[in-house]
């Protein structure tokens, strides 16, 4: 299982603000006073709102928006929904992963639970548990990556 979640979203300049929309999660939009102000902004925004679809019991769309700039979420929330994909993959129950991390079933039950902040070595033993690993890939926020918007959409460049 190769676990990337990165979605592209649209910026527009609305009066004094930088607003960002993902058209793949029509739920999530958010904005800032200046363009990085708005992508720190969409990280959180986006990280929380695949946190709630899971919460909700709805499945991660997919990227498919081939326009804006790509934008990942933090990577907690990184983490914490790449845990909760293999889990959910594996069959398993949540005795059975309490069982292989040396853990009570109430501590397998909030590791799973997208809305319960866990510690990251937690996170790497239930993945570790789960017969995965986390690999991190870092990138130049300078270069990150900017795709042509769809016709009537406004795209900022940086510094804009």
């Amino acid at each position: 299982m190769r676990y990337d979640r990165a979605y592209h979203a649209l910026l527009r300049r609305e009066g004094n603000v930088t607003i960002v929309t993902f058209p793949d999660l029509p739920e999530c939009n958010t904005f800032g006073d200046d363009e990085g102000d708005a992508l720190i902004s969409a990280r959180e925004a986006l990280g929380l709102a695949l946190r709630l679809r899971l919460k909700d019991r709805e499945d991660l769309p997919p990227a498919r928006f081939d326009g804006g700039i790509e934008v990942s979420p933090p990577v907690f929330d990184t983490l914490k929904l790449a845990v909760i994909l293999a889990f959910t993959d594996s069959g398993i129950r949540k005795t059975e992963l309490a069982h292989r991390i040396g853990k009570v079933e109430t501590e397998a039950r909030r590791i799973l639970d997208p809305m319960h902040h866990t510690e990251l070595p937690l996170l790497e033993a239930a993945l570790a548990a789960l017969g995965k690993h986390a690999v991190v890939t870092l990138r130049d926020t300078a270069q990150a990556a900017r795709l042509p918007a769809p016709p009537g959409s406004l795209c900022l460049k940086p510094g804009s």
